[in-house]
């Protein structure tokens, strides 16, 4: 661990001290060039698009946040698995909205980076242990109860971002040119007590901004075919919700739909 905290200061200019610090505290001359250290360090290990185009909004001298963070914020606000009563957490996730609750936002912030930081261990842990399966006309993979950060991925928003981040670095991960164009389904458990899972579809990860998912359709006629119990609950119908024992049945009959 020593070593690799060296060798991360040294390529990237950035002293684990300095990067552990809120921003405004962190040295000025560290600050001011920011930007430039962390594109050079990109550039070293072939890392794109870093940077991002979006909004900013100021409250006041101090405050100042990213159109993207306050996404970010409000999301993990609403998915908040610490608190169960989802009517409450989307009225603080809406209230964080309001000038006057910088500090529901501000908690949001923190949500927000613990649910990245799970992300991040989620999609290392995913590829190095194999669970990222071809199943031939797309990729698959199941978060089994009790790995690290499961409860998170039961909120549809969160197994989403997990998806599409894993499906990324295996396609940039993996020497198989087939795997390379394939979709990925992801499966995690919901709710222990009525025993069910949430499972999502996204589309190739390609160059291409044609991005169609196709996978409402398929879900819907994968559980017709196999009366399997689903739910279509959210507007995104590729997200759905289905019971635990049916989901080998469902798996099997959407891969012979989409073969």
């Amino acid at each position: 661990r020593k070593l690799h905290s060296r060798d991360a200061e040294q390529q990237n200019r950035l002293p684990l001290k300095q990067v552990k610090q809120k921003f405004h505290s962190m040295d000025m001359s560290l600050k001011e060039n920011l930007r430039e250290i962390i594109e050079e360090s990109a550039n070293k290990f072939g890392m794109k698009d870093l940077r991002v185009q979006t909004f900013s909004v100021h409250f006041g001298f101090k405050n100042k946040f990213l159109a993207s963070d306050v996404v970010y914020a409000t999301t993990a606000l609403m998915e908040n698995v610490e608190k169960e009563n989802r009517t409450d957490n989307f009225i603080k996730a809406l209230d964080s909205l309001s000038r006057g609750n910088l500090d529901q936002l501000l908690q949001g912030l923190e949500l927000a980076k613990k649910q990245l930081c799970a992300i991040q261990q989620t999609v290392a842990s995913c590829i190095c242990t194999n669970l990222v399966i071809n199943q031939g006309p797309f990729l698959y993979c199941y978060l089994m109860e009790g790995t690290p950060d499961v409860r998170l991925f039961s909120r549809p928003i969160s197994l989403c971002l997990l998806t599409k981040c894993l499906l990324k670095s295996f396609v940039s991960s993996t020497r198989n040119k087939r795997c390379k164009l394939l979709p990925m389904v992801m499966a995690a458990p919901m709710n222990l007590e009525q025993g069910t899972v949430i499972m999502v579809g996204t589309p190739p990860h390609t160059e291409s901004s044609d991005k169609k998912n196709f996978f409402g359709r398929a879900f819907e006629k994968a559980a017709e075919n196999t009366n399997s119990r689903t739910l279509h609950n959210h507007f995104d119908m590729s997200i759905i919700e289905l019971k635990m024992e049916d989901r080998s049945k469902f798996l099997d009959a959407l891969i012979a739909l989409l073969s």
